[in-house]
């Protein structure tokens, strides 16, 4: 009986119900798309190119590892394994081949080669490697015209790189490589056999001997490709091998375990992917719970008459409850269904968009479960139904005439138990922000600040008719000079408090959540540009759109007139035990004149005398308690172990990285060794250097200013992919903020009638719906902007150390103009609609 009035009450109140079943679609697409993701970064197949020919793979171990022992008190142990991986490739020595030619089985066993290889004189769209021709097997790659690499001065292309560019056998090719670039003759052309192109890199082939000088890695390989003879099974090989390998740092890899290994970004990728889609899924379900309890509050507020009646013909608290339940569950399921369907083509869409923007590589393919869309349902039916039972308490369970009376005349204050829940939200949003300013390390810091946002605006949530009436007090003053719409406005936010708090809540998440999405990055990138500007002493900066500036270049603008020193930089990110730490390496000779990292403790002169030493920043020293001559002991980039003394402690560490290692230490340790930017003193002149390196095409002499400028470039770049995905979240919640307006105002169609009879002109009514809603605006930004203000300053304090956030006052005049044309357009349109009708009839028939 109770299911079929629950049929009954949707088909006839679709208006009511539309506005909960948006928001429930709309959590549930995003729930699914949020979902995908993370299914993809944990079951995403990374498909192979290279290492297609080679059934069994064998690469050297990509992570870090940690074994820590408890005891127990009853004299037992346990002990506990961790693993994280590391920034570069590690290499594998050469000699494990030896183990495993003789096993049985095997026929070949195929060393291969994997270093930085670029065109230069020719444009590339992929990453490009180079190999030894002796490897092409592996995929296997055989000439389709030419011949092989037969000297150090030959090369073999792939053939899609050689269409591309228009190149043939006989062409010459310059390539930058691991050192200075050098020209090739192109002596042969060759493709995959009985495949297509390769679509994720360009493959460039050297003589075996060059192959090995540009490698930079005597007695390494970077994998060894294991032909199985014919016959073999190949689960029973991939056990013989792992045997033969026991006790090594080599890892056995089958089957599509074979892509991690070739792709080692696309591997990085995933975990990136879990992580982004966590949090995305983590921040939609705490914003669409806000934002659903919200909606749901708002349409049982406008059937409060309706259910008053029910309790006053002798329905009880439980059938009322039940009702509601059915109803939302019944919502829910549509919701659920619609919104999990939606939600995989927005999954396919951010998924591209991601890999557009090069945050993931293509070659990780998007999985497209069930769990996802299920997961989605049921998160949207448990949200509806908890929605409706918190939405419906109050009614279900007061006296029937205090229900009648309540529906006639809105309660002058809220329950207690809502004034002491927003309270209770309200402190732990302060504790979060007093959490925040403590937090020193931006994957800490980032979701404690989105949290608190919501965490806050739910408080706003709660408490908001106390606000709302406190705010039309302070507003009917100024309310009453625009005359009789102004005093309609001020009576009806002060007399109608509940209904304007629910659309002043996603109001308030929207412009707050954006101001804080949108000053987030500028604050910690500007702060880190700060340091980076204030602790360069260069004259100029070189900088390059390539792979990077070699030694060699650097070389030669030392020896220009004039120039007294040039400091090459490269940098990757290394381990000190589990940790990760963005470190830097730099050429020593003379970097106290290109650089000043603000030295608090030791001596930049003593890390310049040593390359056996380390700098470290302020953060790092106190996160690893060390100072001036502690024993520093970390990973470098390709899970290398090294010991070091710290030579410098200094403050600059936005600006630098955390750790500063010697150059060749850390370059050696690297896929890529080219500097990133090498920074010159002294007095000389742009065309000077730029005569020097002439020979060097693609390197620009840049002034630090331009170099700065460029910097935040790449941080706009970067931090676009943030923006993106939290964009999706924001526009839930604009649309939230449409619908709660189109609801509150739909359902006034009655007031306006009355308005209307009592003389008042369609214009008036009108012109009150608008200062009503500028009203609502200003509420709402205040306390968005309150709440973005709190906040960001926060995470400024533990970031940067500094309580002056950034904030662009021309973006933050946008986002709250944006929100006022969402308010004004939201409710002018119902406005209008509701005052088609002839206010005689709507009289009539709503009595």
């Amino acid at each position: 009986m109770m299911l079929r009035y629950a049929l009954r009450t949707i088909r006839d109140r679709k208006g009511g119900f539309l506005g909960a079943l948006l928001a429930l679609m709309c959590a549930a697409a995003l729930i699914t798309a949020c979902g995908t993701l993370l299914e993809t970064g944990l079951r995403g197949r990374i498909a192979t190119e290279r290492y297609a020919g080679a059934p069994l793979v064998v690469s050297a171990d990509q992570n870090v590892h940690r074994t820590t022992v408890k005891h127990k008190g009853n004299g037992e142990t346990k002990a506990k394994h961790k693993a994280k991986p590391v920034a570069e490739r590690a290499w594998l020595p050469a000699a494990t081949a030896d183990r495993i030619r003789p096993l049985e089985g095997v026929r070949k066993v195929i060393p291969e080669l994997t270093f930085l290889a670029e065109p230069v004189t020719e444009p590339v769209d992929r990453p490009s490697y180079g190999h030894s021709w002796a490897s092409a097997s592996i995929t296997p790659f055989t000439l389709t015209t030419g011949r092989a690499p037969a000297t150090a001065d030959d090369i073999v292309i792939d053939r899609g790189f050689a269409e591309r560019a228009g190149l043939k056998p006989g062409d010459r090719l310059t390539v930058q490589s691991t050192g200075a670039p050098r020209p090739y003759r192109i002596s042969g052309i060759a493709a995959p056999a009985g495949r297509g192109e390769l679509q994720q890199q360009t493959s460039l082939f050297f003589f075996a001997a060059e192959a090995e000088r540009l490698a930079a890695r005597p007695g390494q390989v970077t994998a060894l490709g294991v032909l199985p003879a014919p016959g073999t099974d190949l689960t029973e090989m991939k056990r013989r091998v792992e045997r033969a390998l026991k006790g090594t740092p080599a890892q056995v890899a089958t089957g599509d375990d074979r892509g991690p290994v070739e792709f080692l970004d696309a591997a990085g990728a995933r975990t990136k992917l879990v992580s982004m889609g966590g949090a995305m899924g983590g921040t939609s379900l705490l914003v669409a719970i806000l934002v659903v309890v919200g909606t749901f509050a708002l349409s049982i507020q406008q059937r409060h008459r309706e259910l008053a009646l029910l309790r006053a013909i002798a329905a009880t608290s439980r059938q009322i409850r039940r009702l509601l339940g059915r109803e939302a569950l019944i919502v829910g399921a549509v919701a659920g269904v619609l919104g999990s369907l939606a939600g995989l083509p927005l999954a396919t869409w951010l998924h591209s968009r991601f890999i557009d923007m090069g945050a993931i590589p293509a070659n990780l393919e998007r999985t497209a479960g069930i769990f996802p869309a299920f997961a989605a349902v049921a998160v949207t039916l448990l949200g509806a139904w908890a929605a409706a039972r918190i939405s419906g308490r109050r009614i279900a369970r007061i006296r029937p005439a205090e229900a009648m009376a309540e529906s006639a005349v809105e309660r002058d204050r809220p329950a207690r138990g809502r004034i002491a829940a927003g309270l209770l939200l309200l402190a732990g949003g302060g504790v979060l922000v007093a959490v925040l300013s403590g937090l020193h390390i931006e994957a800490a810091s980032t979701p404690v600040t989105f949290l608190a946002v919501v965490v806050l605006a739910t408080a706003v949530s709660l408490l908001g008719p106390l606000l709302i009436k406190m705010a039309s007090a302070l507003l009917a003053g100024p309310l009453r000079l625009a005359g009789f719409g102004g005093t309609l406005a001020t009576a009806n936010i002060r007399g109608n408090s509940t209904r304007m708090a629910a659309v002043v809540t996603p109001l308030t998440l929207l412009i707050g959540m954006t101001c804080t999405v949108l000053f987030v990055q500028p604050t910690l990138g500007g702060a880190a540009r700060n340091q980076a500007r204030e602790g360069t002493r260069a004259t100029w900066v070189l900088a390059t759109q390539g792979p990077g500036i070699p030694s060699v270049a650097a070389e030669a603008v030392r020896t220009t007139q004039g120039v007294t020193a040039a400091t090459e930089v490269v940098r990757t990110t290394v381990r000190v035990g589990l940790d990760k730490y963005q470190a830097q390496g730099v050429t020593q000779a003379g970097l106290s004149r290109t650089w000043d990292p603000e030295v608090t403790g030791g001596s930049l002169a003593d890390f310049a005398a040593d390359p056996g030493t380390a700098a470290v920043s302020e953060l790092a020293a106190e996160q690893l308690g060390l100072h001036p001559g502690s024993t520093l002991k970390l990973h470098l980039g390709d899970g290398t172990p090294a010991t070091l003394t710290v030579a410098a402690v200094y403050a600059r560490g936005l600006g630098f990285g955390d750790l500063t290692l010697a150059h060749d230490l850390v370059a050696r340790h690297m896929g890529n060794p080219l500097a990133a930017t090498v920074l010159v003193a002294g007095d000389s002149d742009r065309g000077r250097l730029a005569a020097a390196l002439k020979k060097f095409p693609g390197i620009a002499v840049l002034a630090p200013a331009t170099a700065d400028r460029l910097q935040a470039d790449r941080q706009q770049e970067n931090a676009e992919v943030n923006y993106l995905a939290m964009g999706l979240i924001l526009a839930f919640t604009a649309i939230a903020v449409v619908n709660t307006l189109a609801m509150s105002v739909s359902e006034r169609i009655k007031e306006f009638a009355m308005l209307r009879l009592a003389g008042a002109t369609r214009r008036q009514v009108l012109r009150m719906l608008r200062i009503e809603a500028l009203s609502i605006l200003l509420i709402a930004a205040v306390l968005g902007t309150g709440i973005a203000l709190a906040v960001l300053t926060a995470f400024s304090i533990g970031m940067t150390g500094s309580a002056a956030p950034t904030v662009m006052p021309v973006v933050y005049a946008t986002v709250v103009g944006a929100a006022a044309l969402l308010v004004l357009v939201a409710s002018a349109l119902p406005g209008r609609v509701a005052l088609k009708a002839r206010p005689v009839e709507v009289a009539a028939s709503q009595r």
